[in-house]
C-alpha cells in the first residue's frame, strides 16, 4: 500500500525583518572581506521600528563606514516609504561591536595540528572557529537538487519581489512569507496541496478601499502575477484541489521592523532546506569563513550534491562536527535515506577522500575570502536572502556539480575491483 502524506517549508522575501538583518550582517561582511580578506567577522543585527543595532564581533585592518552600508541595504530592500513605519533616510542606526575575543582568535590562527607540531600541512593552519555540527543535503526532486517544497516557496518569494520593484504589482510592499505544501507519495512528489501567501501591501489599491475588495484583488493578481509564473515550467502544478490562501487575516498593511522586530540568523530552516533535512543550528549570515556554522555547511552541501548528480544515491545527506581550534573534523557522518546506489561505507570513504572539509581547505577550495571581481563587491549579501543553497541564479562555487562525473567513474573502479 502507497503511503501519502503531506511536507510544507515556507520562505520570506527580503523584506522580512530578520531577513534584513541577514543582509545587513552579510553586507557588511562583503565590505570588510573587499578591503582586508583576512578580516574575522561576526557581524549581527537587530531591527525594530525605525531602530537598527550592529552589534558582534569584527577584527579587521578595513575602514567601512556600517552606518552608510546599513542604509544603503535597506534601501535597495525597498524600504524608503515613511508609511512603513521604517525607512533607510529615517531610521536610526547603532553601532557596538567588539573585538574577536583572543582566546578564539589564538585557535583560529593556529589549529592544534600545527601548536602540536602534529602536521606541517599548509591545510592544517587553521583551527575551526567553533565547535558544533553542520549538515548538508541533496535530493533529486528538483534540476537543482533541492527539496521542492523549499525550492517552490523561494520562487514564490522572489516573484513577489520581482512584481514590487519592477511596479508591475506596485501596491505591494516589502515584507512578506510563502509556503508551500507538497502532497507525497512512496517519497515522490505527485502535487500540491496548499499554496499560502502573506504580502504586505498598501490599505488600498488605487479606488478599491474595501476590505474585502482589496483582499480579493490582491489574490486573484497574486494567482496571474505570482503563482502561475512559478509553475509555468514545472510538471507539477496546482489544480483544483489545490487550497489558495492570501493574507488569512484579512489585510497586511502594518509589516516590516515596525510589525515586528528582527534578529540576524532567525531563519536558518529557510536558509537551508526548509526542514526537509537535518540542521546544526548555526547560522549563516555575518560570519567569515574561518566559522564552519557557514563554510562547512557550504562545503557539506557540495559533496551531498556531487554524490546526487553523480547518481550515486536519490538523496544525501552528510553531517561533519567540529572542536573549536582544531582543523580535522571530530566525525564525519552521511546518510542516503536507503537510495545509495552503491554501500553506504563507500560513499563515506568517496567524502573523506575527494572533499576537503578543513576549514582552510574550504575556504581554499571555493575561495571563500577573495570575492568575485564580477559582482561588484556583492556576494554573501546575494545569499542572505532566497536561500543558501540551490541559487541557479548565482554561480556559487558549492552548488557546482564538478566533481559528479569523477566520483561517478571512482565509484565504477572500485566496485569492480
Amino acid at each position: 500500500m502507497s503511503k501519502r502524506y503531506l511536507f510544507t517549508s515556507e520562505s520570506v522575501t527580503e523584506g522580512h525583518p530578520d531577513k534584513i538583518c541577514d543582509q545587513i550582517s552579510d553586507t557588511i561582511l562583503d565590505a570588510l572581506l573587499n578591503q582586508d580578506s583576512m578580516s574575522r567577522v561576526a557581524a549581527e543585527v537587530v531591527v525594530n521600528t525605525g531602530l537598527v543595532l550592529i552589534t558582534g564581533e569584527i577584527t579587521s585592518k578595513a575602514q567601512v563606514n556600517f552606518v552608510d552600508l546599513a542604509r544603503q541595504k535597506i534601501a535597495e530592500i525597498g524600504y524608503v516609504h515613511g508609511e512603513n513605519g521604517f525607512s533607510a533616510d529615517s531610521c536610526s542606526i547603532l553601532v557596538a561591536l567588539d573585538e574577536q575575543s583572543p582566546d578564539i582568535s589564538q585557535g583560529v590562527t593556529a589549529a592544534q595540528e600545527q601548536r602540536d607540531r602534529l602536521s606541517d600541512d599548509e591545510l592544517d593552519k587553521i583551527g575551526a572557529g567553533d565547535q558544533g555540527i553542520m549538515f548538508g543535503y541533496a535530493c533529486n526532486e528538483t534540476p537543482e537538487l533541492m527539496p521542492l517544497p523549499i525550492s517552490l516557496a523561494h520562487r514564490m518569494s522572489r516573484r513577489l519581489a520581482t512584481v514590487r520593484k519592477s511596479g508591475e504589482l506596485s501596491y505591494l510592499r516589502p515584507d512578506g512569507k510563502t509556503q508551500v505544501s507538497v502532497i507525497y507519495e512512496d517519497g515522490k512528489p505527485v502535487g500540491i496541496d496548499t499554496i499560502l501567501i502573506s504580502t504586505q501591501h498598501t490599505e488600498s489599491i488605487g479606488d478599491i478601499t474595501e476590505g474585502n475588495a482589496v483582499q480579493q484583488k490582491i489574490s486573484g493578481d497574486l494567482w496571474k502575477i505570482v503563482v502561475q509564473p512559478v509553475f509555468a515550467d514545472l510538471t507539477i502544478k496546482p489544480d483544483n484541489n489545490t487550497r489558495f490562501l492570501v493574507n488569512p487575516t484579512g489585510k497586511f498593511v502594518i509589516g516590516g521592523p515596525q510589525g515586528d522586530s528582527g534578529l540576524t540568523g532567525r531563519k536558518i530552516i529557510i536558509d537551508t532546506y526548509g526542514g526537509y533535512s537535518r540542521h546544526g543550528g548555526g547560522a549563516f549570515s555575518g560570519k567569515d569563513p574561518t566559522k564552519v556554522d557557514r563554510s562547512a555547511s557550504y562545503a557539506c552541501r557540495y559533496a551531498a550534491k556531487n554524490l546526487v548528480a553523480a547518481g550515486l544515491a536519490d538523496k544525501c545527506e552528510v553531517q561533519v562536527s567540529y572542536a573549536i581550534g582544531v582543523a580535522r573534523p571530530v566525525s564525519i557522518f552521511l546518510e542516503t535515506f536507503g537510495t545509495a546506489k552503491i554501500d553506504e561505507d563507500q560513499l563515506l570513504e568517496i567524502v573523506k577522500e575527494h572533499f576537503e572539509l578543513r576549514p582552510a581547505g574550504i575556504i581554499q577550495t571555493f575561495d571563500l575570502r577573495n570575492l568575485p571581481a564580477e559582482r561588484n563587491g556583492r556576494f554573501y549579501q546575494d545569499v542572505a536572502a532566497y536561500g543558501h543553497f540551490g541559487r541557479t541564479d548565482l554561480d556559487l562555487p558549492w552548488e557546482r556539480t564538478d566533481k559528479a562525473a569523477l566520483l561517478k567513474e571512482y565509484a565504477l573502479s572500485k566496485s569492480a575491483v
